[in-house]
């Protein structure tokens, strides 16, 4: 009897802490239309620029149109990696008690440019593609990459969690940030454009 009783305790206490949580067709939803949508509204921000608006710049300190498109494009490829690397860690049940804010909260936080944020430096803008041009290019497709994953991924997103200076988020919320950045840059470029001295053309 005890040979049969070991199994069926260590089986038991798996299941309380590992976990095989497949996205719901609505959080599925939201990461497809957050992904897509912030997209959009960057191409739409940029379409038609000359090269004296995608360089202008408000104040010598100031990044530019250009310098925000190149910033996305690192941060898209710097973020999926972490989400790659974080989806090969074990998921774990337990891990939800570490989430310490919503979705909306998490969309609400990153796309809030009241609150300025320093970079780190490797996310900085330093002509690391060559032209603007080809970081819009690495930007989308980056971006194409993240919507397909959200489309046909059928990982634990949920109980995989991430530590960010703000504060701990799962592996979905982390997909979710990934389109509210990128929408708190499209805000960022319209306040760049909104300028009294952005050039007419």
């Amino acid at each position: 009897m005890k040979n049969l009783l070991l199994p069926v305790l260590l089986i038991l206490l798996m299941s309380t802490t590992t976990s095989d949580y497949k996205l719901t067709d609505e959080e599925r939803r939201l990461a497809i239309s957050e992904l897509t949508n912030s997209r959009d509204h960057l191409l739409i921000a940029v379409n038609g620029l000359s090269p004296a608006q995608l360089n202008y710049k408000t104040s010598p300190e100031s990044w530019s149109i250009a310098e925000n498109v190149e910033h996305l494009a690192i941060t898209e490829a710097a973020l999926t990696g972490m989400i790659q690397q974080l989806l090969q860690t074990a998921a774990d049940a337990a891990n939800r008690d570490k989430v310490s804010m919503s979705d909306q909260e998490v969309l609400a936080l990153i796309e809030d440019r009241s609150q300025k944020i320093q970079t780190q430096k490797p996310f900085e803008p330093s002509n690391k593609f060559g032209s603007y041009d080809a970081s819009l290019m690495a930007f989308k497709d980056a971006r194409a990459k993240n919507i397909e994953m959200a489309k046909t991924s059928t990982e634990d997103f949920r109980n995989r969690v991430q530590e960010f200076p703000f504060g701990t988020i799962d592996g979905f919320q982390a997909v979710l940030f990934i389109a509210g950045h990128s929408e708190r840059h499209v805000r960022q470029i319209e306040e760049v454009m909104r300028s009294p001295d952005f050039p007419k053309s």
